[in-house]
């Protein structure tokens, strides 16, 4: 065995370092627990420092518990099924008004493009008013976009539903 050989195996040997790191164990007002590496605060204690560390935790901050009142109302199992099928029929409803209405929409917009807006020539003839031809599409454009949005806005929440 040649020693250049074995040389890069003994230089990576040496770069790496122990990993070592203070743990603390931090309980706030509400009984949270949180391991930290900083001591956050009068109710931290050091863990012991021979622990593994596996993970580096980010600096996001930690997220508190949200601890429900006890004098909260709670809804049974069965009552919040019947709440989220009232909704769904709700939504199916709505979803089925919206349809309608863009459905009238874009008829109304098909009969406004078919007919362009014209005016006599002083010549004989006829000619295209644009302006008035863009004012009376554009409004009928915008409701055919928003019942659209509509549409897609109540099959996003009756696809979230449960």
């Amino acid at each position: 065995m040649k020693f250049h050989n074995i040389l890069p195996a003994i230089a990576l040997l040496l770069a790496t370092g122990i990993a070592h790191a203070d743990v603390f164990k931090c309980v706030d007002e509400d009984g949270s627990v949180t391991y930290t590496n900083a001591k956050a605060g009068k109710n931290c204690k050091a863990l012991a420092t021979d622990l593994p560390v596996s993970s580096v935790p980010g600096n996001a901050p930690a997220k508190k518990a949200v601890h429900t009142p006890a004098s909260f109302p709670r809804v049974d199992g069965d009552t919040q099924r019947n709440r989220d099928n009232d909704r769904r029929k709700i939504l199916e409803s709505e979803l089925a008004t919206e349809q309608k209405a863009l459905d009238q929409a874009r008829k109304e917009l098909g009969d406004a493009e078919s007919s362009p807006e014209t005016f006599r020539l002083k010549g004989g003839g006829t000619g295209r008013n644009v302006a008035a031809y863009d004012a009376k599409v554009k409004p009928l454009q915008d409701k055919a976009a928003l019942h659209e949005r509509n549409i897609e806005a109540l099959k996003k929440e009756i696809g979230n539903l449960r």
